[in-house]
């Protein structure tokens, strides 16, 4: 079946499986690939969007609408957003021990899910390296206490440990340069050829392989999506009083302060810091989160 329909032909739905700046590639329901532009010079189109479409030629679209998203992951500062996907279930946030982690980016992307209601799972992956891994794993031991599932795997070895998570889900995979997620997504989409690319073992990093964002079907009810590698998460749109409520183990403390506007800095009586003295919740949690509130 062509994909091209004459002018004045009915709309269709379809979904967006990757983005090119303001040009995006979109499946019809009937699985044609159609090559669209948004009408007008609208953008805040991303991976994951259900959208309306109407064919203008043969493998070209319009978007001429957005359907409503269940789901919105991005991040922000003073000034601009960036979409990272939408309609996702749950967010993937791989990790290794080589190159070096940001502990800081893994709490930011918490943040963003669960200000979403998004699962968040945390896989630490290259798990071939043995010593530096096993670093890595006490400190992320902390997140899986308080209820985040830690996947360990190897990319380039054995990646099965994840795939059960990945069923019924449209999930996002995140973290920054150099973790290794185009290898795994590799390994999970064989057909995908992700470009790869080695580690600067001088300067501790990742090199930027990925340049778009592009979802991937695993079956007939789960997908992924790859997105670029990400050094920095702005939460500029998330307010000072919901990223406490996004520190899930905070919530059975918020509200028991002596000030019902407690901040959670220093002010004298306030549950989180008793919490903390008392060994209820992490002094490195409660660190990230006044970091957060004092910028």
């Amino acid at each position: 079946m062509n994909a091209f329909q004459p002018h004045g032909s009915s709309h269709q739905t379809g979904l967006v499986i990757a983005v090119f700046g303001r040009h995006y590639s979109v499946e019809t329901a009937e699985g044609e690939l159609l090559s669209c532009v948004m009408r007008g010079k609208k953008g805040g189109v991303a991976c994951g969007d259900k959208v309306t479409i109407r064919a203008t030629g043969t493998d070209q679209g319009v978007i001429e609408a957005l359907h409503p998203r269940k789901t919105l992951l991005y991040r922000s500062d003073a000034f601009k957003e960036k979409i990272i996907a939408a309609n996702v279930s749950q967010i993937i946030i791989v990790v290794a021990a080589v190159p070096s982690y940001s502990e800081e980016l893994v709490n930011r992307c918490l943040i963003a899910a669960e200000s979403q209601k998004i699962r968040s799972i945390l896989v630490l992956n290259k798990t071939d390296l043995t010593e530096p891994t096993q670093n890595a794993t006490e400190t992320l031991s902390l997140y899986e206490a308080i209820g985040y599932p830690l996947i360990r795997v190897s990319a380039i070895q054995n990646i099965s440990p994840l795939k059960p998570y990945l069923k019924n889900h449209l999930s996002v995979l995140a973290g920054q340069s150099g973790m290794g997620k185009s290898t795994l997504l590799n390994a999970l989409v064989p057909g995908a050829q992700r470009a790869t690319a080695d580690i600067s073992t001088a300067l501790d990093s990742g090199c930027h392989t990925t340049t778009h964002s592009r979802l991937y079907h695993l079956d007939a009810d789960s997908a992924i999506i790859d997105s670029p590698g990400i050094q920095a998460f702005g939460l500029h749109h998330v307010s000072n009083e919901d990223i406490a409520w996004c520190f899930i183990e905070f919530r059975p403390y918020i509200g028991h302060c002596r000030f019902h506007n407690c901040r959670h800095l220093n002010e004298p009586g306030c549950a989180l810091i008793i919490a903390a003295e008392n060994g209820k919740i992490s002094d490195r949690r409660l660190m990230y989160y006044q970091k957060l509130q004092q910028h």
